[in-house]
């Protein structure tokens, strides 16, 4: 347990960022859940908006330190393959 004022802040502080932290990468799942489910399911413009939203939260929570930049770009990166096989895949 905290003892001084400055360490109980620090402890209110973390659980405060840790929550926000959480609430960021739900986001973040839940959103790639739906990209899954459209490329699964072939339905190719939704990936895509699902893609363009995906990307959109991951470069926003890239810059707060949620992700780190390298995890950011490397997952937008596999979306965006897996949305490319399925396309050439659909296409043959």
């Amino acid at each position: 347990m905290p003892n001084t004022a400055s360490a109980k802040k620090r402890v209110r502080q973390t659980e405060k960022k840790k929550a926000l932290n959480l609430w960021r990468k739900r986001q973040v799942k839940d959103s790639t859940k739906v990209f899954l489910k459209a490329v699964h399911d072939g339905d190719f413009g939704a990936a895509e908006k699902a893609l363009s939203r995906v990307s959109g939260l991951l470069d926003r929570f890239a810059t707060k330190s949620t992700y780190h930049r390298n995890t950011a770009a490397r997952k937008k990166s596999r979306m965006a393959q897996s949305l490319n096989k399925a396309k050439a895949t659909k296409a043959a």
